[in-house]
């Protein structure tokens, strides 16, 4: 446990960690190894909201029961057959 408190890669115990440690943290071809790993997690992330949020609207969409299928997925960029989907959960 010791090592992952660590701030510096020079006071870990385990070799094999600080090197990776070194690598990621200080190495520039690291560094943009690990710099392009937390942009795709943060891109993955927004990708995953904006859909939980097309998800959300689509719902209150067919709650209201004024649109088809068609529009709402229109609307929210979703397939229609998702919508389906979401119409039969809702009505389960």
């Amino acid at each position: 446990m010791h090592d992952f408190s660590c701030i510096n890669a020079r006071d870990m115990y385990y070799e094999v960690l600080a090197d990776r440690v070194h690598y990621f943290k200080e190495e520039e071809k690291g560094v943009a190894i690990m710099c392009k790993a937390m942009e795709d997690m943060r891109n993955e992330a927004a990708r995953e909201a904006e859909r939980m949020k097309a998800v959300r609207i689509a719902r209150l969409m067919l709650e209201d029961g004024t649109l088809s299928y068609d529009k709402i997925a229109a609307f929210t960029e979703l397939t229609v057959k998702e919508v389906h989907e979401l119409d039969d959960k809702r009505s389960a």
